[in-house]
């Protein structure tokens, strides 16, 4: 306990009764910048949940948290200036003492004349970039007290980041992720048992909360076992993920937000609705089309839909039901908490403006009345349905019998986005060899411009290819069901006697083929961008091992696509061959080499044979992700790295500082992708928890993945 008479200085801590939560001094990274913070007491590594002074460090060990005039607490430095206070109001500061909680809550208290001790302060009330069990989300409306969470600026700096989680109360109050006020992602509002847009998991860890009244609205959650150790955190990248600490040996991100690309606020735009696992992922609504089938035609959703034809209103009109999806967002409605669901439907016909309703909760048949006026925005259908809301969308009588459910596509009934060759020609005047960005052994790439200003890269495939239409097709199927930030997105194709050209989104910065490989003077990339593409290809795999809800070697793709006759000797294709070849291309990303420009003389090893060992569908895969650099892997960074020299394979282009802890563990990680053995390298989700989480530690790397060269007698 903190009192007048016994403070915290810097080398000191504060440990909650039971021993589950710490207070004391701590610097973030490697940064030398001393903040007061509260962190997990029984978890081997340091996990901080909470931290005082985040905009005003000290600098230097002369830091002391007390109890100040007035009662408050307080951070002073060696000078006595208080760089931090609770700032509360005046009281005797005799009677004040500061307590940690085993909840990690710090409280300030005083003395009552009866004995017992008043909350005067809590950090409870003052959150960081987590959330805890028991912590409150959301507002105290007696005193306007708005509690919500702010990432740190980076993973060194834990000062007031732009990401920022909140209850926000216009309208129905939903939970909103922002970077500054431009919106990420939006959860939907309460429906009775959970937010509409945030399913339950039927292997969920918490009872979530949350409470209207008229003094509190405000989000809460504990944990069904008490044994359970977990957290929610604010990621300064703009997630948010739920931790959880796993048979005491580390963190595991079980769940994110955003966790697929129809998790992305309005990715449809109005009037549409977002489905993952469709091609494409966005579909109007019953009743509606595309206001701009242009922009549709080349996957820009963004404008959405407009009605077919003006509603009779109010005859000629009824409903079709949109089943298992995220509400509509807020942005013109009408409730009632007591209206059945015919009266809601009764309510909306009467008015022409009304274009939807549902039931306000779902909590057994289901009561109350939402209803919106005007566009409709931000719907998704969601993955796991059975406790969801309907949505009844206003449509034409021609319309009525009509589901607005939107239908995975597969097999012949899909529809290729198609365009014309004679536009795609002119695009790219008549496929120039001053067009041309790039070439392989499929075909040539090349720069175009749309008639609409728009840029776009045409893959013009050989026509020595031996790939057929039914290839060509499955190709087209398989991209555009991949949908993900990380992923290059295809915009169309087209098929015109022996011409097969895809129409991608184009990539203005090039390939990082050519910022790490080609001629880099003065145009070398800096550390944080190696990192930030590090860990944007380790997403963009995870998507597609975990989220894409694509068996897309075995059921996509024959195994003639996907796999080459050396590699066939060696075993069969899997996820874990994906992870070594990402391990390739973060060694290759540090060091700025490829690897057949290291020369090893002395030894006659090399990577189970030649480049041609990787799967043609990784190597696609990586050009979805916005890369064109996949090579064999630097096994001289093994080599260093046994003695202990690791870091002499970093590329000498880089600028002179950057954090060399940071630099180093992508090299362990690197070469854990590659260990010789599937088994022993970790899965894609475990590669991002080790990027994303210093305090995870990492196991010693075996033996990469490399034999003796096979000579011809």
């Amino acid at each position: 306990m903190i009192t007048l008479f016994q403070p915290v200085r810097d080398n000191e801590t504060l440990v909650s009764a039971g021993a589950k939560f710490e207070l004391g001094f701590f610097s973030a990274g490697n940064s030398s910048n001393r903040y007061v913070g509260i962190w997990f007491y029984n978890i081997p590594v340091k996990t901080v949940v909470w931290v005082a002074n985040r905009d005003d460090p000290i600098n230097g060990s002369s830091g002391v948290l007390r109890i100040g005039k007035g009662g408050n607490l307080v951070i002073v430095h060696g000078t006595g200036r208080a760089v931090w206070s609770t700032d509360t109001a005046n009281v005797t500061s005799g009677t004040v003492a500061a307590q940690l909680l085993d909840s990690g809550n710090l409280v300030l208290t005083d003395e009552s004349n009866n004995g017992s001790r008043n909350i005067l302060w809590q950090s409870f009330d003052h959150p960081f970039d987590t959330l805890l069990a028991g912590m409150k989300l959301g507002w105290d409306l007696r005193i306007g007290l708005n509690r919500y969470l702010t990432s740190w600026r980076d993973s060194d700096d834990p000062s007031t980041g732009d990401i920022t989680y909140k209850v926000e109360l216009q309208g129905l109050p939903q939970k909103f992720l922002r970077r500054n006020a431009s919106v990420i992602e939006r959860s939907g509002p309460w429906d009775g048992i959970q937010f509409s847009g945030l399913p339950l998991s039927p292997n969920a860890i918490i009872n979530p909360e949350f409470v209207t009244i008229a003094q509190e609205v405000y989000y809460s959650y504990q944990v069904i076992n008490d044994s359970t150790i977990t957290r929610a955190v604010l990621n300064h990248s703009g997630t948010l993920q739920r931790w959880l600490w796993n048979n005491n040996t580390q963190w595991t991100v079980i769940h994110e937000l955003p966790n697929d690309s129809c998790d992305e606020y309005a990715k449809c735009g109005p009037n549409a609705v977002c489905r993952i696992g469709d091609a494409p992922i966005c579909s109007c609504l019953t009743g509606y089309t595309p206001k701009s089938p242009q922009e549709w035609a080349m996957f820009v959703w963004s404008s959405g839909c407009v009605k077919k034809k003006p509603l009779n209103c109010p005859k000629e009109e009824g409903f079709v039901k949109l089943k298992g999806v995220k509400v509509p967002d807020m942005l013109s409605y009408w409730v009632n908490t007591s209206m059945s669901l015919d009266e809601c439907r009764t309510k909306c016909l009467k008015n022409c403006t009304c274009t939807a309703y549902t039931n306000a909760d779902i909590v057994g048949k289901g009561s109350g009345c939402l209803l919106w006026y005007g566009d409709l925005l931000d719907i998704r259908k969601l993955i796991q349905s059975s406790r969801s809301q309907n949505v009844f969308i206003r449509v034409m009588a021609s319309d009525l019998g009509k589901t607005s459910e939107v239908q995975a596509g597969s097999g012949d009934n899909f529809e290729l986005p198609t365009l014309d060759l004679e536009d795609i020609t002119r695009a790219t005047n008549s496929f120039s060899s001053l067009n041309k960005i790039g070439e392989g052994g499929s075909g040539s790439v090349y720069k175009g411009l749309t008639s609409d200003g728009i840029q776009i890269a045409v893959k013009r495939l050989s026509q020595n290819s031996r790939q057929g239409f039914d290839e060509f097709k499955n190709e087209v199927l398989l991209i555009t069901r991949l949908q993900h930030r990380n992923l290059v997105k295809l915009l169309g194709c087209c098929i015109n006697g022996e011409e097969k050209v895809l129409v991608y989104e184009y990539m203005p910065n090039g390939s990082l083929n050519s910022l790490i490989f080609g001629n880099r003077e003065g145009n070398s990339l800096v550390w944080r961008q190696r990192f930030n593409i590090i860990v944007g290809v380790a997403r963009g795999l995870l998507y597609l091992h975990r989220d894409s809800r694509l068996s897309i070697i075995h059921r996509d793709l024959k195994a003639s696509n996907v796999l080459l006759d050396e590699y066939a000797i060696d075993g069969i294709f899997s996820i874990k061959s994906d992870v070594f070849s990402f391990g390739i291309l973060v060694l290759e990303i540090i060091s700025g080499r490829r690897n057949r420009e290291f020369h090893q003389h002395d030894h006659n090893f090399n990577l189970l044979g030649h480049v041609s060992y990787y799967p043609k569908f990784l190597l696609g895969v990586l050009t979805l992700l916005k890369l064109n650099c996949l090579r064999l892997c630097n096994f001289q960074a093994w080599k260093l790295w046994l003695q202990g020299k690791a870091t002499e394979i970093i590329d000498k282009q880089m600028e002179d500082s950057f954090p060399m802890s940071e630099v180093t563990r992508c090299i362990q990680i690197g070469l854990l992708c590659v260990q010789q053995s599937p088994e022993q390298r970790p899965t894609i989700s475990s590669v991002l928890l080790m990027l994303e989480s210093e305090s995870t530690t990492l196991p010693q790397p075996k033996q990469p993945g490399f034999y003796t060269e096979r000579f011809n007698d």
